[in-house]
């Protein structure tokens, strides 16, 4: 399944961002990197699917390259493949909940944790840690997305 998104992964677990140009995946995905993240891919994600789960790469054309707006498009840079824990839209501030409810996204290898987010408030990469967090079950929350 190709999709028009960016991902990146930490320690080893992809979150993916879907929105629409403009949105601010790749700027996002940038600010993560320099958190300590890797890239997975920018502009187009391959998902694939089995028992195991989701796995999300870039396409061969695009693997390695992040477009930064205002600057250009960089290529070579480290990237790799992730399997995928947990997806982000990314929505005006005003269209993003303040206590969401727990929805999911339909996966090929089977649903996982969906939320939307704002991808320009400072707080974004924080914010999408602690979800990573909630969403792998190292971090339980008392309401929110994450809570069964």
């Amino acid at each position: 399944m190709l999709l028009h998104g960016s991902c990146a992964a930490s320690q080893g677990a992809g979150v993916l961002f879907l929105g629409p140009p403009g949105s601010g995946k790749s700027d996002l995905v940038l600010r993560l990197m320099q958190r300590g993240w890797q890239l997975v891919a920018d502009d187009q994600v391959v998902l694939r699917g089995d028992n195991a789960g989701t796995e999300a790469e870039a396409p061969p054309p695009l693997a390695g390259l992040l477009e930064v707006r205002g600057v250009g498009i960089f290529q070579g840079l480290p990237h790799g493949p992730a399997p995928l824990r947990l997806v982000v839209d990314l929505a005006p501030q005003a269209a993003v909940p303040r206590l969401p409810e727990p929805r999911r996204f339909a996966a090929p290898g089977g649903p996982l944790p969906r939320l939307a987010l704002h991808a320009f408030e400072a707080s974004a990469p924080a914010k999408l840690e602690l979800a990573l967090a909630a969403a792998q079950a190292r971090l339980a929350q008392r309401a929110g997305a994450f809570v069964a």
